[in-house]
């Protein structure tokens, strides 16, 4: 059983909600102009999560910083233009967060703008007391946008718990003193999870409650 905490963090891609599909078509048109057509699904997924950088980077290994800003500039712009329309909302995430107690807040690698659209669209940011995105500075696996986050609901992090789907999330609280709890539905590898040792795991969120 876990216990009540008087604070939560949530991750948002592979944790609220299911946000590959417009992701990774996104990504893919950036690609497929620059003649990377039919790169898998899986292969793409993998990189939810993480900062648009090391994708585009582990792709064009030669690209300099102003190329790589170019394509993350225009992988914003096609994925705002999908307007989420093929991101929905995992099972029982509305539900959780209705009946959980406590201050809500967001640590994700999405920008905080972004990241207030995409709870308004499926209706969950009432259930936020804040909306913390990764406005720069570094992308978990630095603990960084969790003590913005941190700050920002003006949380201790002894009685926080912080929800994620990847082992970048496993580590950002590690690093952070936030205790963890892993969620097996999402995008991460449990493997790669576990090298964190979560404090917690679960298959719905409504186990939180």
């Amino acid at each position: 059983m876990i216990p009540r905490f008087s604070a939560y963090l949530f991750d948002i891609d592979g944790t609220l909600v299911d946000s590959a599909p417009d992701i990774c078509a996104a990504t893919g048109e950036v690609l497929a102009v620059r003649g990377r057509t039919g790169v898998p699904f899986e292969v793409l997924r993998s990189y939810v999560g993480r900062h648009l950088r090391d994708l585009f980077t582990d792709f064009f290994p030669p690209a300099s910083e102003d190329e790589i800003d170019g394509m993350i500039a225009e992988y914003r712009t096609i994925y705002l233009a999908r307007e989420h329309n093929q991101t929905t909302v995992f099972p029982g995430v509305a539900e959780a967060l209705a009946a959980l107690g406590g201050r809500k807040g967001t640590a994700t690698t999405k920008g905080t703008p972004t990241t207030r659209q995409v709870l308004e669209k499926f209706a969950l940011l009432p259930y936020f007391d804040h909306v913390q995105g990764t406005d720069g500075f570094p992308a978990k696996p630095a603990p960084d946008v969790l003590y913005a986050a941190l700050d920002g609901l003006g949380a201790p992090l002894e009685e926080t718990l912080f929800v994620g789907d990847s082992a970048a999330d496993m580590e950002a609280g590690r690093r952070a003193g936030i205790r963890t709890c892993a969620v097996r539905y999402g995008y991460g590898n449990a493997g790669e999870m576990n090298r964190f040792q979560p404090d917690f795991w679960i298959d719905d969120l409504r186990e939180l409650s």
